[in-house]
């Protein structure tokens, strides 16, 4: 069986991740998706909702399975009988911090990493630009599937003074 891991914080996931998850369903037995738990960072979403989330937003795939993890993504890894990692590149930035995790996983446990390039309606995309535009008011009903945006409208609204005007999508 041909077992990859599609590992990120997912806080939280768009439809680019999916894009790229999706891909890799078609490509692989079976794409686990790692959701990093960091403590040192603070995420608008806890781990469980973001893995209870991409649970939701991925049941449609039969060979996608969610879960977390922390540490070394190579100790993930091991313990999952993964030898790939795919990851998406959305710019040529990506690509310089992603060769040197790619090197390193490579180096510390002959992990391979295997790139897909983003689906160009996705390559602007990320997590932190989804909240920033949605905190202020933005449209992102097309950028984040739309369980993703109930959960991003309740969370956002949850955090605002009393009366001042919020929309997100």
């Amino acid at each position: 069986m041909q077992r990859v891991v599609c590992p990120g914080s997912f806080d939280p996931a768009t439809n680019g991740h999916l894009d790229i998850i999706g891909r890799a369903c078609g490509l692989y037995d079976e794409v686990v998706v790692a959701v990093l738990i960091n403590i040192t960072k603070h995420s608008l979403f806890t781990v469980d909702e973001r893995v209870d989330m991409l649970r939701e937003v991925t049941k449609g795939y039969g060979n996608v399975r969610v879960e977390r993890f922390h540490g070394l993504l190579v100790d993930f890894c091991a313990a999952n009988g993964i030898t790939a990692v795919v990851k998406g590149l959305r710019a040529v930035s990506d690509f310089e911090y992603e060769m040197q995790m790619a090197q390193m996983n490579y180096r510390l446990a002959k992990v391979e990493t295997l790139f897909m390039t983003t689906n160009p309606l996705y390559s602007f995309l990320s997590s932190s630009l989804v909240k920033e535009i949605a905190k202020y008011g933005g449209d992102v009903s097309e950028l984040v599937p739309e369980l993703v945006l109930s959960q991003l409208q309740g969370r956002l609204a949850s955090e605002l003074p009393d009366g001042e005007p919020h929309r997100v999508g």
